[in-house]
């Protein structure tokens, strides 16, 4: 479950909840496309704008809609007794896998971290992938804290952030990584700018904003890396420098509501307040970079 492209998509929600039939149509239509995995309630999800209601009722729909693909539900809340209860809820509803990021308002110690990881994987039934975000938990991982929760029961996967560096010193953090865990803990890349550096240089999985809305496109790119064509996974990429423009300067979240939106896939609005849509001038970027790289059809 924890290879190839893990396709993240948006969780349409205004202030009277999930738009339930928008959600599920669009997690079939990655099953259709072929992912290998669907992440839901990650961040491009949403997850931390919704209840604990909202959140088993999306986990629902998206294991159904999924039609047997995994299903990788993201359970990261503020508390740790949260977390074990989003935990349950997503494993009796079906759930292949869960995605933990360490929520936090007071600064958390490497000791806080791992015992979170620590006390949810004792109640996990199914494995648990490390959500390394420090761009929205604020808490920065180091390699060594890596490795501590790796050995932890049910480890399946590690999220790691956007590979800044060239090819050289990409394939060396990632080789940096993957000496102190074990083998049976995978290595995905986020950030999507970065990802046909991160599988080329030898992480297992995309986790992927883009993916989880036009997931043919991510699927060749991944596909491509797969294959050992490293060349072409770093054309393809390229040639989504428009989106990835966009995404680097409002966040994958708004550029794929606005995509929802103008693929006609979501309504207005599609983001839960205090968050809302980008601005008209924005908007039409978007839709200039779709139109550009023919991804309105």
């Amino acid at each position: 479950m924890f290879r190839g492209l893990s396709a993240f998509p948006l969780t349409p929600t205004d202030e009277h909840g999930i738009d339930d039939k928008a959600f599920a149509a669009l997690v079939a239509r990655l099953a259709a496309a072929g992912v290998d995995s669907i992440g839901a309630l990650g961040s491009t999800g949403g997850y931390a704008y919704l209840t604990r209601e909202q959140r088993a009722h999306a986990v629902k729909i998206a294991v159904e809609a999924a039609d047997g693909v995994p299903v990788l539900v993201g359970v990261g809340a503020l508390r740790t007794s949260h977390v074990l209860a989003l935990v349950e809820d997503a494993q009796q509803a079906g759930a292949s896998g869960v995605l933990l990021a360490p929520m936090t308002y007071q600064a958390l110690t490497e000791d806080e971290v791992f015992g979170l990881y620590e006390e949810v994987t004792r109640e996990l039934s199914v494995p648990l992938c490390v959500y390394d975000n420090p761009r929205t938990t604020h808490v920065d991982f180091t390699d060594e804290l890596h490795g501590r929760i790796a050995q932890l029961p049910n480890i399946g996967s590690i999220k790691i952030p956007p590979l800044s560096e060239g090819p050289a010193q990409a394939r060396a953090r990632v080789d940096a990584l993957r000496a102190l865990v074990p083998e049976t803990v995978t290595i995905g890349v986020s950030g999507d700018w970065t990802a046909a550096r991160g599988l080329n240089a030898g992480c297992d999985a995309w986790y992927s904003v883009l993916g989880g809305m036009f997931p043919r496109t991510a699927l060749a790119l991944t596909r491509a890396a797969q294959a050992g064509d490293a060349g072409r996974a770093t054309e393809l990429s390229d040639e989504l420098e428009p989106l990835w423009a966009l995404f680097r300067r409002h966040g994958g979240l708004r550029v794929m509501s606005a995509a929802a939106s103008h693929l006609g896939l979501a309504g207005e609005p599609n983001l839960p307040r205090p968050l809302r849509g980008l601005d008209e001038t924005a908007r039409q970027d978007v839709v200039d970079a779709l139109t550009a790289l023919g991804l309105t059809a």
